[in-house]
């Protein structure tokens, strides 16, 4: 019997579920859903099993920034930003009543939801209305801003109002080392403020939250070589670290008696959540499918686990977790769509050497049944980040490429999370260099296969994965036969330059001074190698982009013009002017970018 055969259509528009957040009484809990077509705010009541929209309409059309609830649950506030730009003003909405009210208006800054105070009448607010991102105080009634810190860096990472005392918990650098992350305090009216948390220097120490009680402030530090949870004394400063260095764990969440705090812990491209007793220090790995769970909270006076749950072949489902009896049961049922789930392919996740022997982790789709002697066209996909993770999670795009007869490798090149600091650091001031080797050394993977056409291997990604895909097809030309760079980076000096002050700080803390480190920089540039490119690509870019901005594209396809190639043959060239940094949280969107991607390498690998 043929294979059932899906279209774009259907793969694409399978609903999916975002952010869900706990409100502070651990009764309801709220989400982006897109299963009316585009993204609205839907509030579950944890008790009755109650489902209300909250929105119609109003919420941005893709995200790029989250929500929280207020104290009294009676609102949701969310960022909102025009066509991707991350301008982001914030909204309040009811629940109830689902009328909203615009809180902020800062067309050219940036406006963030932080946390908001346990009288319910001020929201912590990262924003960059005074240039870099920093923190501010809004009063949720008169609208009033004050701002509360003023550093030269960023502050972001994490923030937390302490819920009994008159502090901020909040992340900042401080220091000349700009992969140190340290926490600090703010009082809320600004007028002090002090660092509390620095494991040694270089650490990244990540705000999580405090305790119901104010006393304890949970946070993931990487002093050790490994994510690992952390709890802070308020009173005594005492520092406490959690588990050992044997696994990637993030804290999460106290329970509501602040005896317990969930985690994360990230293994082998998995996530399931493990719980701390904090008086015994002894750990509890809840029972949940092998595959991802994103956030994970406490409900219902601790009964429950609340967590989105994604597995290779379950797109998206909301979950409770019963603690007592150690069950699992669907809020919201796994998201199918129109497609039947037993189609859907499970990958495989496999390990390869790269030109130095370092074993590089991928997850590996291929078409269902392939018969012995059967080649297929292979594509590699770099991720974004550079700090990012491929994990056993749903993977559209892994589902739609295996649905069209691709075989499609997604590695975790160095650079990426999941696997310890030491990995996560190869790539610092190595942008391009030996992580493109593992892309590399990921193509010669996928042509030891023996169903991997080996002439018809190309290369897509986005964001860093966009930056990877310019430098692949210029730098080792040889290896590919199609390209897609989408939202990329061209030039790095160009490329900071055009970026925003805390971006800016971003690729200094991985790439260093573009002026110290000039020689570096312009050989990690693709434009500048441009002339060796042998492959037709395809050059995707949304013009709102603040990220990677759009220029990065364009001048990429000038130079291409001023070198003689024509487009519509050596490359193809596609601007979305209502889109910004990627849209792949937008139904509509990511159809139409779906499609464009298969439709060119179904031309070009053909």
């Amino acid at each position: 019997m043929k294979e059932k055969k899906y279209t774009i259509d259907i793969l694409s528009k399978i609903p999916q579920i975002y952010l869900p957040m706990v409100s502070h009484s651990k009764e309801k809990v709220a989400f982006y859903w897109d299963k009316t077509g585009i993204l609205e705010l839907f509030a579950l009541d944890l008790k009755t099993n109650e489902l209300k929209q909250v929105s119609h309409g109003e919420c941005p059309r893709a995200l790029r920034a989250g929500f929280v609830w207020t104290r009294d649950d009676k609102h949701i506030v969310f960022a909102k930003d025009k066509d991707g730009d991350e301008n982001h003003n914030l909204i309040k909405i009811n629940i109830e009543s689902g009328r909203t009210e615009q809180l902020t208006n800062t067309p050219e800054h940036q406006d963030y939801a932080g946390d908001t105070s346990s009288d319910g009448k001020y929201l912590a607010m990262p924003s960059t209305r005074k240039g870099q991102l920093n923190l501010f105080r809004l009063d949720l009634e008169s609208k009033e801003t004050v701002q509360l810190t003023d550093h030269v860096n960023p502050t972001w990472g994490g923030f937390s109002w302490n819920p009994k005392y008159d502090w901020i918990a909040y992340n900042v650098n401080e220091t000349k080392n700009l992969r140190n992350m340290d926490i600090w305090l703010v009082k809320t009216d600004g007028s002090e403020k002090k660092r509390i948390v620095s494991i040694k220097e270089g650490s990244q120490d990540i705000v999580v939250e405090w305790s119901k009680d104010g006393k304890l402030l949970a946070f993931t530090t990487d002093a050790n070589g490994v994510n690992q949870p952390g709890i802070y004394n308020l009173k005594t400063g005492e520092i406490k670290l959690l588990g050992g260095q044997e696994y990637e764990e993030t804290a999460v969440a106290f329970s509501e008696d602040g005896k317990k705090l969930v985690c994360l812990r990230n293994y082998e491209a998995t996530v399931f959540p493990v719980i701390y007793d904090l008086e015994t220090g002894e750990c509890e790995k809840a029972q949940f499918p092998k595959g991802v769970v994103e956030l994970v909270q406490f409900a219902l006076n601790d009964q429950l686990l609340i967590a989105p749950l994604t597995t290779p072949t379950i797109p998206i489902a909301l979950v409770a977790y019963d603690l007592k009896n150690k069950s699992m049961k669907y809020l919201i049922e796994p998201q199918f769509g129109k497609a039947d789930p037993m189609f859907f392919i499970t990958p495989d996740y496999v390990k390869y050497k790269s030109f130095d022997e370092l074993e590089i982790p991928a997850v590996l789709y291929k078409p269902k049944n392939i018969p012995e002697g059967q080649t297929h066209p292979a594509l590699i996909m770099p991720h974004g980040g550079p700090t990012a993770q491929y994990s056993l999670r749903f993977n559209m795009m892994g589902q739609i490429l295996a649905n069209e007869g691709y075989v499609l490798l997604l590695p975790n090149v160095r650079g990426s999370t999941g696997y310890g600091r030491k990995f996560q650091d190869m790539n610092l001031m190595d942008w391009g260099g030996g992580d493109l080797e593992d892309v590399v050394a990921g193509a010669n993977y996928l042509k030891s296969l023996p169903y991997v056409d080996k002439a018809r291997i190309g290369i897509f990604g986005g964001s860093y994965g966009g930056f990877m895909t310019f430098l692949a097809v210029t730098k080792k030309p040889e290896f590919w036969a199609a390209a897609c760079a989408w939202i990329g980076i061209s030039h790095l000096k160009t490329f900071h330059k055009r970026s925003k002050p805390h971006f800016k700080y971003f690729i200094r803390m991985h790439m260093g001074d573009p002026d110290k480190n000039s020689e570096l920089w312009e050989d990690r540039s693709a434009l500048n190698f441009i002339q060796n490119i042998r492959c037709p690509i395809l050059i995707v870019h949304g013009v709102n982009d603040p990220r990677c901005p759009v220029e990065e594209s364009r001048q990429f396809r000038d130079k291409l013009v001023e070198l003689g190639k024509k487009e519509g043959e050596d490359f193809e060239y596609v601007e979305f002017g209502e889109e910004g940094h990627g849209a792949y949280t937008d139904m509509t969107m990511r159809t139409r970018t779906f499609k464009i991607l298969l439709d060119f390498f179904n031309r070009r690998l053909e």
